[in-house]
């Protein structure tokens, strides 16, 4: 008894049916899913956090890496340098307090409160390096995160902006218009 139940209830379990058909998810791009997806932005601001230029790889913007290394390179050049420039002179400021008078600027500043001024000069240039250092990559976090947020806004033919430029048939004069264009 249990076997005559048994067996028809597994046959029925085993036949596929066909009556429904599942419908085939076409796979989108890479750059389609970046679109839809609302935590991109925070995503590219984070990588371009952790690492510079991550975030612009990230979005598909890998040609403003070498414009966002340039920037801050060039200011950690800018403070490197000028703190350099800044120990030299206050070296030899030192070693003029205490009586030599051997130094690499002995000829160029006899004075010695030159050296301090030379000292406060690049001092200044070197902290300005460093704040060029830290707004080099606040912007490089702030453009990733504003490119995503870009690539996700709707640009359709719906609404156009064109600029119009007519030359006045009777004038010299151009005159200069704005043609908006919406449609709905």
């Amino acid at each position: 008894m249990k076997t005559r139940v048994f067996v028809p209830i597994l046959i029925l379990l085993n036949l596929q049916i066909f009556a429904q058909q599942l419908t085939q998810e076409i796979e989108k791009s890479r750059k389609e899913r970046l679109i839809e997806s609302p935590l991109t932005p925070s995503k590219a601001a984070f990588y371009s956090a952790v690492l510079p230029g991550l975030g612009q790889i990230y979005i598909g913007k890998a040609w403003k890496v070498p414009f966002v290394y340039a920037a801050i390179g060039a200011s950690v050049y800018g403070y490197v340098y000028n703190q350099k420039e800044m120990n030299r002179y206050r070296t030899a400021y030192k070693r003029r307090n205490n009586g030599f008078t051997d130094d690499e600027f002995i000829e160029l500043i006899p004075n010695k409160t030159k050296l301090l001024e030379g000292m406060k000069f690049h001092k200044n240039y070197r902290d300005m390096s460093f704040l060029f250092i830290l707004g080099t990559y606040m912007l490089n976090i702030l453009d990733a995160n504003v490119s995503a947020h870009l690539m996700q806004f709707n640009i359709k033919d719906n609404l156009s902006v064109k600029p119009k430029f007519e030359p006045d048939l009777f004038g010299p004069d151009t005159n200069v218009g704005l043609k908006v264009l919406v449609k709905l």
